[in-house]
């Protein structure tokens, strides 16, 4: 009987913390491009940190975690336009 877990390699670890990054910069970018017609207040900041975190751990994905930084920065952009023009907290159609 074994009561710990079986000892595995610094590798394992290395290609799971870049899934998760390759994961974290799809979502970001995902995120980003939902928050741009909805919810952008609550999408745009969690697209930014959800790419600085996959671009902080090295994903392969680059483009795609630097592009969700650009859509979340973009998603803040549109909600501040929108709150001058109609000089509120949210917008409408």
């Amino acid at each position: 009987m074994q009561l710990t877990a079986p000892a595995t390699s610094s590798s394992d670890f290395k290609a799971t913390g870049r899934r998760d990054a390759d994961g974290m910069a799809v979502a970001s970018f995902i995120l980003g491009l939902v928050g741009l017609l909805v919810l952008n207040v609550f999408l745009g900041p969690i697209a930014i940190a959800l790419a600085g975190a996959a671009l902080w751990r090295g994903t392969a994905r680059r483009g795609r975690a630097l592009l969700g930084l650009g859509l979340g920065i973009a998603d803040l952009l549109v909600l501040v336009a929108f709150m001058q023009l109609d000089s509120t907290v949210s917008w409408n159609f």
